[in-house]
Formats: structure tokens, C-alpha cells, sequence
């Protein structure tokens, strides 16, 4: 019997789906309810959340709506937004946004900072490097001799050994072969949610059920598009920033 029939795992399966699709449900209600009590600063309409501690209103307005109407609950002063959370403006306290639903505070405008000076970082390593290597290169190697392998007892013994054995498989590498894999779909999928913007890898959401194997895709697909330059990616412990290509 294979995983994907166990009844057990297609009971969970399910239960995930359903509690996702409730989740949707939950927070699209709860931005209802608190936002009904709040109005566009500039023209007074209707606003709807449009991102993470975002809003959008008719008259084209976007603006932060923790910043704008919340105020902390310490000293009753207007917000300062961090890099991943918001503080009291007057004592520094951390204080929990009302307008994040299960989210993270994700600042885009650092993130696309840090990946600028990460990539420039690393553009001026590899100039060093080059340098470097540039200096210490040896001088041009005059063979006088023809080189000749059977001078080394056993080295061509052992040469034909290394080539005729494969190399091992990791197990991690070894997927389902009954599940295609599909890059256009992930590749169309990941411009889709990644837009103009940027997207950090943990937020992108999986086209098929087994998460583990999605990632994997996931990942191999957004290597292929760094490479024909469609997004430009810059790891953050164990996750990375991908960002769409200017």
C-alpha cells in the first residue's frame, strides 16, 4: 500500500483542507468586523485589507492601518513599526498588531534593502577573490615529458574502479516516480504570488498535497529561474528572500 492510500493519510489530508478553508473564512470576517469601524485618512471610504498589516481604499490609497489607527495599550501613543513587529512610540514596548491575523510582520522595504547590500556584498567578494587569485596564479607549467598514468603502480586500476561506480543516491532526493513533476506549473505559480514584489520561500503556498515534496519542486524550480534571471533569491537563516527581477 502506498502513503498516499492509507486511509489515515488522506483523513488528515482532508482535515488540512477543510481547517485552511476556515482559516480563509475566519480572517476575511475578522478584517470585516475591525475594519468597519475605520475609514481611508485621506477621503474618508471604505478601506480592505490587501497584504500583511496593509490596506487598500477606492481612491487609491495604501497605507499601514496598525500605524494609522492603533495606538498602544501602555502609554496610548501611536505605533513604530520594527523590522518584525511594532513598538509603543513612547516606551519601546513590543505591542501586537490587531490588523495581523496569523500573519508575520513582513517589511518589504528592509528585506529589499538587505538583499541589495547582501548581493553587493558578495560582488565585491568575488572581485577580491579574483584578485587574489589573479596574483597568486603560478607561472605556465612546461611538461618536457610526455605524462605518463602507468609510472603510478595502480592508478589506472584504480581510475577505472571510481569511474564504473555510481554515485550514491541521497535518500532525500528520492521522490515518488508516480507523481510528475510539472516546473512550468510552479514556475507560473511562483510569478503569480511573487508579482513585482517579494516573497519570502516559507510563504509561497504548495500546488500539491505532499508538503515535503513541494518544497523540493518549489526549490528546484526557483534555482532554474534565478538562473534565467526571473527572480533573484538571498537566504535568511533557514529560509530566503525571493524577490522578482528588475
Amino acid at each position: 500500500m502506498k502513503m498516499t492510500d492509507n486511509p489515515l493519510i488522506i483523513a488528515a489530508n482532508q482535515l488540512n483542507k477543510t481547517v485552511a478553508g476556515f482559516k480563509v473564512l475566519a480572517r476575511e470576517y475578522y478584517f470585516d468586523v475591525i475594519l468597519s469601524v475605520h475609514f481611508c485618512p485621506e477621503c474618508g471610504g471604505r478601506i480592505v485589507m490587501t497584504g500583511s498589516s496593509e490596506c487598500r481604499c477606492e481612491c487609491g490609497n495604501v497605507f499601514d492601518p496598525t500605524l494609522a489607527f492603533q495606538k498602544s495599550t501602555c502609554c496610548e501613543r501611536r505605533l513604530r513599526r520594527k523590522t518584525l513587529h511594532y513598538v509603543c512610540s513612547d516606551c519601546g514596548n513590543v505591542v501586537p498588531s490587531l490588523f495581523l491575523f496569523n500573519e508575520r510582520l513582513f517589511d518589504k522595504a528592509y528585506f529589499r534593502e538587505m538583499a541589495g547590500k547582501s548581493r553587493a556584498r558578495a560582488a565585491r567578494q568575488k572581485q577580491e577573490m579574483g584578485r587574489i587569485l589573479a596574483e597568486s596564479r603560478s607561472d605556465v607549467l612546461l611538461l618536457t615529458d610526455e605524462p605518463r598514468l602507468k609510472s603510478i603502480t595502480g592508478l589506472l586500476e584504480d581510475l577505472d574502479d571510481f569511474i564504473g561506480t555510481p554515485a550514491p543516491e541521497p535518500d532525500f532526493l528520492r521522490l515518488d516516480s508516480d507523481s510528475v513533476f510539472r516546473m512550468a506549473d510552479y514556475r507560473t505559480h511562483i510569478l503569480h504570488v511573487v508579482g513585482d514584489d517579494c516573497l519570502m520561500f516559507s510563504d509561497i503556498g504548495p500546488l500539491v498535497d505532499d508538503l515535503r515534496r513541494d518544497r523540493v519542486w518549489r526549490f528546484i524550480t526557483l534555482i532554474f529561474m534565478q538562473n534565467d534571471r526571473e527572480v533573484m533569491l538571498t537566504q535568511y537563516g533557514n529560509d530566503f528572500l525571493v524577490e522578482a527581477a528588475r
